[in-house]
């Protein structure tokens, strides 16, 4: 119950709600104060104005969200003045859809951000496609939507002086959230009614989600100025638990053992059972970190893991006099336990440092790991070619957006073409699979959301109160876009239909024309995405899995530099072992998308699924080599570890030169370094932790020569279906 209650106290101080009521404010406000001047018609614009501002402000670093909001205010003005032109003239606005849709759906190829302004322009041209404005009726429409524009801009701008470190402390929190969730499928491991693969698919899903708020805290706290100049305690505290939570994550992604071994021996005694009880205490204690810290309370522990700890290491002592195999594996799990125990309480002591305690070194070198977000116009030149996954997209929009206005308003099939180009533009994603997600998301909510709130309006009649109802439809509706969106757009459909009602009496034709179009549109995105210029997965698997392997083989190649002597810096290690987990990251968002594809364009899926899985292991056995590299005596070093790792090296890359194309975006080249044979001198080729790292290596090898052979194995399949292709043409 407590834990429930934690949960529902998070959201509530969630940068999901916060960007809910933020939103809520800009555009309900407008409109109650222009109502009871008496001009609800210039206060719905207004709110407009504040919404279309509103929704292009995603998180990010504030100067980023403020050129963000000023763009997207801008550009949707343009747009209107544009649309308003060529509107009174069908076939004119039909080509301009066609050219808006493609040069806004392309702004995808600088960054999210953009990809959102461009969306906005989209929605301000699909509002205007049926509603002309004279010259001083637009000059007015205008004043009022820069006039709710602005106030939006104002509401976000005064909330970041006021609170600047509220977003990051927020994304933060949801970080450790995730970074619990996936330890949590980590415990599943020591449970032997799990089935193993099918956890390791859930790992990676749950990796790329960490990935992805990882980035966004990043973005906050770096590219933030005030960050790097600012010398009081926030942002250097905040910088201090991002880099910690990094690296546990790190380490519960290292922690990687043979678990169906260690069931088959261990799940007898009942150990496992009280490891994974004491990793999913663990999770609790991320989950009231972030919690604490979401909630502005100075976080404190809420369990002592010593007794825990001890009691562990007591039961191995026990196994190791009544069984006859080695219990070394779960040691190297108490082990881990223990590091990770270390970590948090040394997180939860950062709270009474003093500002000076960081040096401003760790901020400067954390830029390096921030993806610039500059708008450079030689990407769009590049995309301008089918092998461009958001060239595609755009053109099918463009296509798709044109003809089904032309052919809806010269047949008169429908007199609300606007909701279902509407539809089409929620939907339309450049992937089938995340098109054919959202579409039956947007059906399902829809048409439950459409059944609520036609009850609430022939059961309510009271306008008070079915104002009180839209607002909050509407709050609950941009909390929870980013969080659900079946449920988000359940709650908009009913906030759609409640507005309208004050408009219009009609609430059930108004109802079923809705759900109605939002099933047309639906349909004619999907079928787009399936026949016009159709995107699947099978084509961008490949370059996905070589840039992965490119990233492993840097990131292993740091092993032989550390024995080279030319030991990395701590910065440079770390940027090698984040474009690992962004690689690992968007491999994953590959397979999940290829998955949801028709049967027949899963092509090698059995493939990838194994691939992905193996690199799993061979990410997590990469992290506990370099670990292992940093904390052992070299002198325990010799010649055939150095062997074994060039082995390793140069079995990825066969796999990587295997999966070069024509098409590959990224260039590699083999490295190479120099080690004296002197090094080896005094090596002990009989110690334990030679002949332990020995077996490591080994193991590595092994699962980098089995990514071989499935990158050969598909290599082989791809070369032979070009073959049968060109055959088949040429008879």
């Amino acid at each position: 119950m407590m834990k429930q209650t934690q949960e529902i106290k998070s959201f509530f101080y969630s940068q999901y709600f916060a960007d809910g009521l933020r939103i809520t404010i800009g555009c309900i406000v407008p409109v109650l104060i222009f109502a009871t001047i008496g001009q609800f018609t210039n206060g719905t614009i207004v709110s407009l104005g504040a919404l279309l501002v509103g929704l292009s402000d995603t998180p990010g670093a504030p100067s980023h969200r403020r050129k963000g909001m000023f763009a997207g205010a801008i550009l949707t003005t343009l747009t209107f003045i544009l649309t308003n032109i060529v509107n009174q003239n069908v076939y004119l606005l039909a080509i301009f859809i066609g050219i808006a849709c493609f040069i806004f759906a392309m702004f995808a190829v600088f960054n999210s951000r953009a990809a959102n302004v461009g969306l906005m322009c989209i929605l301000m041209m699909l509002i205007h496609v049926q509603t002309h404005y004279p010259l001083d009726q637009a000059i007015s429409y205008l004043g009022f939507y820069t006039l709710g524009g602005l106030w939006y801009i104002a509401i976000s701008l005064s909330i970041t002086q006021v609170r600047p470190y509220r977003l990051a402390e927020q994304e933060l929190a949801e970080t450790i959230r995730y970074v619990a969730d996936y330890i949590r499928l980590k415990a599943n491991f020591y449970d032997a009614k799990i089935d193993n693969d099918k956890n390791y698919l859930k790992l990676i899903d749950k990796q790329v989600e960490v990935n992805q708020h990882q980035e966004n805290v990043r973005d906050l706290l770096f590219q933030s100025k005030r960050s790097i100049k600012d010398t009081t305690k926030v942002g250097r505290y905040l910088t201090l638990i991002f880099n910690d939570i990094v690296d546990l994550f790190e380490q519960s992604m290292a922690a990687h053992y043979d678990y169906n071994t260690i069931s088959e021996r261990f799940g007898p005694t009942g150990i496992l059972e009280d490891f994974k009880n004491v990793i999913l205490k663990y999770t609790n204690e991320l989950d009231n970190l972030a919690y604490q810290l979401n909630t502005n309370i100075q976080p404190k522990p809420l369990y002592d893991f010593d007794a825990d700890l001890t009691r562990l290491h007591a039961k191995i002592d026990q196994l190791d006099k009544e069984n006859q195999y080695s219990t070394f594996a779960l040691r190297k799990v108490l082990i881990n336990l223990r590091d990770l125990v270390r970590r948090i309480k040394n997180i939860y002591g950062y709270s009474h440092l003093q500002p000076d305690d960081v040096k401003k070194k760790e901020i400067d070198d954390a830029k390096r790991f921030v993806q610039s977000s500059a708008i450079d116009l030689k990407k769009f030149r590049e995309n301008l070619t089918l092998k461009s996954t958001i060239f595609r997209h755009a053109c099918r929009m463009a296509i798709v957006m044109s003809v089904t206005y032309y052919v809806f308003e010269t047949t008169n099939i429908t007199n609300n073409v606007y909701w279902i180009l509407l539809t089409i533009m929620v939907i339309l994603k450049p992937g089938f699979g995340l098109t054919k997600e959202r579409n039956i998301q947007r059906l399902i909510g829809t048409t439950i959301g459409g059944l609520i709130g036609a009850g609430i309006l022939l059961t309510i009649h009271d306008p008070t109160i079915l104002f009180v109802l839209l607002v909050f439809f509407f709050l609950t509706a941009y909390s929870l876009f980013r969080v659900n969106y079946v449920v988000a757009v359940l709650f908009m459909t009913p906030y759609v239909l409640i507005m309208f009602s004050f408009i219009s009496s009609n609430t059930l034709e108004v109802t079923k024309e809705r759900i109605l179009d939002t099933f047309i549109g639906g349909m004619i995105a999907f079928l787009s995405s399936y026949i016009i210029f159709p995107n699947w997965e099978s084509m961008q698997v490949k370059e996905s899995m070589r840039k992965l392997l490119i990233a492993n083989y840097n990131y292993i190649f740091q092993a032989l530099k550390e024995i080279a002597g030319q030991a990395p810096s701590i910065t440079d290690y770390k940027l090698a072992r984040k474009a690992v987990y962004v690689e690992t990251a968007n491999m994953g968002s590959t397979f999940q998308r290829m998955l949801t594809e028709p049967k027949k364009r899963q092509k090698y899926s059995k493939e990838v699924n194994k691939f992905v899985i193996f690199n799993h292991i061979l990410a997590s056995f990469s992290v506990t080599l370099m670990n292992h590299l940093d904390e052992m005596d070299n002198n325990y070093l010799n010649k055939d570890h150095v062997r074994t790792i060039r082995k390793i090296l140069n079995s990825l890359d066969q796999s990587i030169q295997l999966l070069y194309s024509s098409d590959s975006s990224s260039v590699f080249s083999p490295m190479e370094i120099e080690i004296s044979n002197h090094r080896f001198d005094n090596s002990d080729i009989n110690s334990a932790d030679g002949k332990l790292l020995e077996e490591q290596l080994e193991f590595l090898y092994k699962i980098a020569q089995d990514l071989n052979k499935i990158v050969r194995d598909l290599h082989d399949k791809s070369a032979a279906e070009q073959a049968t292709e060109l055959s088949k043409l040429a008879s």
